[in-house]
């Protein structure tokens, strides 16, 4: 069976790769580890399908150095102890880990004396963000490059290429619509792009069209995997742009979400927001995103992106106030920070405390003259009010006043004195 065309078309060398010139241009890093006849341990990070894979394939060749493959996923210990044997007969032996941030422990400890005497020069490539993803251990033995997302014009040049390469499809033709099509849909995944391209070229007469492409790319490659850097990125940029008051940009990460189906990423996201970012800003916010999200799960998308976006201009247009949020942050740090007993008159049942030093259940007048911090801590504020608005300022006011009253921590002498 005929190889599929992205792997008929995979580069060779640095000079048939397409983009990556921050890696692969004159004086840069790739280009000198081969005018240097050098190499080292490297792991190379980027979206899919932009050649990271294809950059650790072209170093080897071009050094000539001999290279194995291994999976982290899919390999074992069985492979690796042949990779070790091979890397004794010859050091410097070169291993591609695909999928290396999924390496397990005891892969990686297989792996780290080899990497570290140099028997073994390691490869990686991963989707995923190596400061995160991938074993601080493993990372400190390696460079990390970053391999970018091609760009339209990238693309577009890539399927130009693959038209008239000899290894790639014969007596075809397309429209310059069709790869404009491509291009915007692949999202800078050359391999989708050469996979659309390649199941176009089979449902055409000889000529790709604008219609041909629409009919087998409907929508746009959005790597939106959840638990992906995609996902993540998208939820963080969702969160930011309404932080941010900016409508139109929150609307598009929305829509993202919304066309990755992810209701449960959207609906934890957005009430989040509501609290910690808008808050004792707009307090009204708060039921009315719960009632759009409400509303988006009972009718399901489509229609669900209606409320959804209602709710969406109501966030991003409203005063904002992370007071509330970031007061039980600082409560959250000095609980953190030390362990301190409750007072005796503020708990369940104190034990032998006299009956005026006990909490008085009876008398409102005298609660607001009680101590309820602990001793060490008894001047400390966690809450700032933003004054961002009318509701907020009022919410202040009454605590200026509130902060004015004498507070003490035996409950007999605020009888004495209010009764």
């Amino acid at each position: 069976m005929k190889e599929p065309l992205a792997f008929r078309l995979r580069p060779q060398t640095l000079d048939d790769v397409i983009g990556q010139e921050h890696l692969v241009g004159k004086d840069k890093i790739l280009r000198r580890l081969i005018e240097e006849k050098r190499l080292f341990s490297l792991i190379f990070f980027g979206p899919p399908g932009t050649g990271k894979t294809t950059l650790a394939k072209c170093l080897a060749n071009e050094l000539q150095i001999p290279y194995r493959m291994f999976n982290a996923v899919t390999g074992n210990k069985k492979e690796l102890d042949g990779i070790f044997l091979e890397a004794k007969l010859a050091p410097g032996l070169v291993v591609i880990v695909d999928e290396v941030h999924r390496l397990n422990k005891d892969k990686q400890d297989l792996l780290l004396p080899h990497i570290e005497d140099g028997s073994i020069i390691l490869l990686g490539a991963t989707t995923s963000n190596p400061y995160f993803a991938i074993n601080p251990a493993i990372r400190s033995r390696c460079q990390l490059l970053e391999v970018k997302q091609l760009t339209n014009e990238d693309i577009a040049k890539a399927i130009t290429r693959a038209c008239t390469h000899p290894q790639g499809l014969k007596d075809i033709t397309i429209e310059d619509e069709a790869v404009g099509i491509i291009a915007r849909h692949s999202n800078g995944d050359v391999r989708y792009a050469l996979n659309i391209l390649e199941i176009c070229a089979l449902a055409s007469n000889g000529t790709i069209t604008k219609d041909t492409v629409l009919q087998y790319s409907q929508f746009p490659n959005t790597n939106m995997d959840n638990g992906d850097d995609g996902h993540y990125d998208a939820v963080s940029a969702f969160q930011k742009s309404i932080r941010g008051s900016d409508v139109d940009a929150a609307l598009y990460y929305l829509a993202r979400l919304i066309q990755a189906g992810d209701m449960d990423s959207i609906e934890r996201r957005l009430l989040v927001i509501a609290y910690e970012d808008i808050g004792l800003g707009n307090p009204a916010a708060v039921a009315r995103v719960i009632n759009a999200i409400d509303a988006a799960k009972r009718v399901g998308f489509p229609e669900g992106m209606i409320p959804l976006g209602v709710a969406i201009v109501d966030l991003c247009l409203s005063p904002k106030s992370k007071s509330g949020a970031l007061a039980i942050g600082e409560a959250m740090r000095e609980v953190q920070n030390q362990a301190l007993p409750v007072p005796e008159y503020l708990r369940l049942t104190p034990v032998n405390l006299k009956e005026e030093d006990k909490y008085d259940y009876d008398h409102p007048e005298v609660w607001p003259q009680i101590q309820y911090l602990p001793n060490a801590i008894k001047n400390k504020h966690f809450y700032q009010p933003w004054m961002s608005s009318s509701y907020e300022t009022q919410l202040a006011k009454n605590l200026t006043e509130l902060r004015k009253i004498t507070k003490f921590n035996k409950i007999s002498q605020i009888s004495r004195k209010t009764r």
